[in-house]
């Protein structure tokens, strides 16, 4: 099992956690949730208290992941399985992401 926390501006989200290759869990973090103020990370996953679970990478997190050449290179250069969406998830979207979404591996 391994889990991402996940930032939306620098502030905690929630939680990711991939408990094996088929089966992914995201929640929000409590705080988050509780203030008005702060969005849902994405459309696909509205604010709820509620645990969102599903068999792949949810589709919001899989699209910040690199494609083609970058992705075969960015798996070789890290060692890491190119067909391991959640360790190139947690590899390279630690920092400079394009959107306001960040992850750090706990």
């Amino acid at each position: 099992m391994r889990t991402l926390e996940i930032y939306r501006n620098g502030i905690l989200a929630g939680l990711l956690i991939e408990e094996n290759r088929k089966k992914y869990i995201f929640r929000y973090n409590e705080t988050y949730f509780i203030d008005d103020n702060n969005p849902a990370i994405s459309l696909t996953l509205p604010k709820t208290q509620r645990e969102y679970s599903n068999e792949f990478l949810f589709p919001f997190f899989f699209n910040m992941l690199s494609e083609g050449v970058n992705r075969k290179l960015q798996s070789l250069q890290l060692k890491i399985d190119e067909k391991d969406n959640f360790g190139l998830l947690a590899a390279t979207a630690q920092y400079d992401t394009i959107g306001a979404i960040t992850v750090n591996l706990i």
